[in-house]
């Protein structure tokens, strides 16, 4: 009997997971699905750094996009942001791959200061939690004292293992 019950509480759990992954999937296909508004492209440059930036604006406000990181003495870095503006700052989620191994993800916080022309690359205190990064609640910002202010270029197509 004991068995049987513990067959079905695993059945349970199963159909749980099941079902959350299917939500996850439908939150990441509207983003996708999503028209394309606009695409600006930014560049920035700090001594032997070299960080490329393109964001999609979608319907709904979402942003969407791509960002390159050519960091001195470091594997490069790339991947997507996914996020949205709150006023003048754009906050979003970086998940990239760093160097040649492309099975390995990370994903970080990350938030741009739009002002005029320029987007400026936030410094904050981020905890992880369970797995998670995310900015700590209650602390500030840095839009000051940073090393990536980016300029708007024009926008390439980038191929894509560049």
């Amino acid at each position: 009997m004991k068995k049987l019950a513990m067959l079905g509480l695993l059945s349970i759990a199963l159909g749980f997971q099941s079902c959350k992954n299917k939500d996850a999937d439908k939150t990441e296909d509207t983003t996708v699905m999503a028209k394309t508004l606009s695409k600006e492209c930014f560049k920035a440059v700090y001594e032997a750094d070299t960080l490329d930036l393109q964001i999609n604006t979608l319907e709904g406000g979402k942003i969407s996009g791509t960002m390159d990181m050519n960091i001195a003495n470091m594997p490069k870095k790339s991947g997507e942001l996914v996020g949205e503006f709150s006023g003048d700052t754009l906050y979003a989620s970086y998940t990239f791959t760093q160097g040649a191994n492309k099975k390995v993800t990370f994903k970080n916080p990350m938030a741009f200061l739009k002002r005029g022309t320029e987007l400026i690359l936030g410094n904050g205190q981020i905890a992880t939690s369970m797995g998670a990064s995310y900015f700590v609640k209650g602390t500030k910002i840095d839009y000051d004292n940073v090393k990536y202010k980016f300029s708007p270029i024009e926008c390439m197509e980038i191929k894509p293992n560049e």
